[in-house]
């Protein structure tokens, strides 16, 4: 006879992934141990002090597309639980000569800014706008799966399909609305055009236009505190400092969600894995990379387009030939030539990032898998295209290559940031083709990380996925516990 399970659940990963994972099944009566490799929680959600003191940088994500449009935050009620400022301006594009293409959250005013080819933006984008909570119930689930809206389906296809070859700039005079969308594409970081990327870019600027790009108050830390918060307080426990290296190390348990890379995975737990699912996590492709640099500036960034200056995201690089080729050359191996940068200054609308007057400035670009080379250089040439004088309110820096970022996050294996390169088959097959891809053929094994659907983003919902597949198959519960305020 089998020893009683220690626990019922545990999850191994304090990301936001993880700790959703563990505030499902906490909020489910159940009894859930966490354990965290690094000494702090929040895996790619981190916010600490990088360059100098009274600085706060978000380590790794910094603005959140996703964070309204989540299934999980909203029933988690991540809006009362901190504070979300959703900016006027969702994200700014620089170009020379002082032009910038500005994407208001109003998609009118957008437009209307975007002038001969405001038109075009907005036919592109308004249906999707209009519709897009059920845009997110496919754009944020498992694509393996019939779906419950087709029209709104055909609609998201046909737009992505429109934006997905080399015929994406019919219907554009201009150069800042295809700018735009190469800057929301780029996020990928995949060579474009391609149908992978276009879909990750329209969803982007849909959300930029129907919810906004939330800026947490303190940083992204406070989104996955709120998280470990709501676990302590059902029961659950929180253990850092603990670096699991086989399944054998953990507590017995009915269930055990690993929010962790694929590839971990099967290192972790290869021996109770199926071999050909074995294979199968072994074989996932993981994608380029991305090298941050932290900035400490002694006042805001002199852009030369003003509304930038109100822009917590910036997207650099120039025109969408500019940063298609930028891309091509990282899809290709190379430093890129024309390289793209993507910037946050989140403290244009939280004051609490710098000491009053200056700035913590966020930036990464994006390198070959596996790079050691210092990006610092490119990213302030990069900025100092478009705001002319930077390098001169630079007090401090703080630089991580792509091995640097694998080092702080295991699952961003060769610095992919998205644990998994985000190609149409690996949306669909994330890590394996499955109309439930979290639950593995090992009873009581779960996966969770961006490694599954719906991929990267702070949004919980793999986790929550996991989760509710575990309650269902472990624990015979059907349905999902209120996860809200307590009254």
């Amino acid at each position: 006879m089998s020893a009683a399970p220690e626990v019922d659940a545990v999850v191994v990963g304090a990301g936001p992934n993880g700790l959703a994972a563990a505030v499902v099944l906490a909020r489910a009566g159940l009894r859930v141990e966490v354990v965290e490799r690094a000494d702090t929680i929040g895996g790619g959600a981190r916010t600490q002090e990088a360059t100098l003191p009274g600085f706060r940088h978000d380590i790794c994500s910094a603005v959140h597309p996703m964070a309204l449009a989540s299934g999980f935050f909203r029933r988690f009620q991540l809006d009362r639980r901190i504070e979300l400022t959703v900016p006027e301006i969702s994200y700014a594009h620089p170009l020379d000569g002082g032009r910038a293409g500005i994407a208001y959250r109003d998609l009118d005013r957008t437009a209307d800014g975007l002038g001969a080819d405001g038109a075009a933006w907005a036919r592109l984008l308004r249906g999707l706008v209009e519709t897009e909570p059920r845009m997110a119930k496919f754009t944020m689930r498992e694509l393996v799966r019939v779906p419950d809206d087709p029209v709104t389906l055909a609609r998201f296809g046909l737009a992505a399909l429109s934006q997905s070859g080399p015929w994406w700039n019919a219907g554009f005079s201009g150069d800042e609305a295809p700018a735009m969308l190469a800057g929301v594409m780029a996020h990928a970081i995949r060579p474009m055009p391609s149908l992978s990327t276009s879909a990750a870019g329209l969803v982007l600027a849909v959300h930029a236009h129907a919810r906004g790009w939330p800026v947490p108050t303190g940083g992204s830390q406070s989104i996955v505190d709120a998280m470990a918060d709501d676990v302590l307080a059902h029961g659950g426990t929180i253990t850092t400092g603990v670096d699991v290296t086989s399944i054998d190390e953990l507590p017995r348990a009915r269930a055990t969600i690993f929010d962790t890379s694929a590839r971990a995975l099967a290192d972790i737990a290869g021996s109770r894995l199926p071999d050909r699912y074995e294979r199968a996590l072994r074989r996932f492709r993981y994608g380029n990379a991305a090298a941050k640099v932290d900035f400490a500036l002694s006042g805001p960034v002199p852009w030369a387009n003003d509304e930038a200056r109100r822009s917590p995201t910036l997207h650099l690089g120039g025109t969408r030939a500019e940063i298609a080729s930028g891309e091509h050359d990282v899809a290709s191996g190379r430093h890129a030539r024309t390289p793209y940068v993507l910037v946050a200054q989140a403290g244009v609308v939280d004051g609490t990032r710098a000491p009053d007057g200056q700035q913590a400035l966020w930036a990464y670009t994006h390198v070959p898998r596996g790079s050691t080379v210092d990006q610092t250089e490119t990213v302030i040439a990069g900025i100092e295209r478009f705001a002319p004088g930077f390098r001169d309110t630079i007090l401090a820096t703080n630089s991580r290559t792509a091995v640097d970022l694998e080092a702080h996050d295991p699952n961003y294996i060769g610095g992919d940031i998205a644990a998994g390169a985000p190609s149409v088959w690996q949306l669909a097959a994330r890590p394996t083709l499955s109309t439930e891809p979290w639950r593995t053929p090992t009873p009581g094994l779960y996966l969770c990380s961006s490694s599954t659907p719906p991929g990267p983003s702070v949004h919980g919902l793999g986790g929550a996925y996991a989760a509710r597949s575990a309650l269902k198959h472990e624990f015979g519960i059907d349905r999902l516990p209120y996860l809200g305020v307590d009254s």
